[in-house]
């Protein structure tokens, strides 16, 4: 075994190394991450939706009373118009 083709290999490779980075005052710098505003906005309503409820109690609980009462009318009309917009924003 060769001694010198070890040093060599060893040269090559710390060559290689990607060296560390340091700023003008020579100091290490640090990797940092830094969020928009807007992504900070995102974040929040994020949040918000999650946190809120997929069902609305107060119109569920106004149409059952309709529906009990029988008052609650469909205009076909316009539950036609909804399923249509429906069916075109899925294709």
């Amino acid at each position: 075994m060769r001694i010198e083709a070890y040093n060599q290999v060893t040269q090559i490779y710390n060559s290689s190394r990607p060296s560390k980075v340091t700023g003008a005052d020579g100091v290490r710098k640090k990797d940092q991450l830094q969020i928009s505003q807007t992504g900070r906005d995102y974040q929040v309503a994020k949040q918000a939706v999650a946190a809120s409820s997929d069902i609305r109690a107060d119109k569920v609980t106004l149409i059952k009373n309709k529906m009990a009462s029988g008052n609650y009318k469909v205009d076909a009309g316009d539950f036609a118009a909804k399923l249509i917009e429906k069916y075109d924003a899925y294709c």
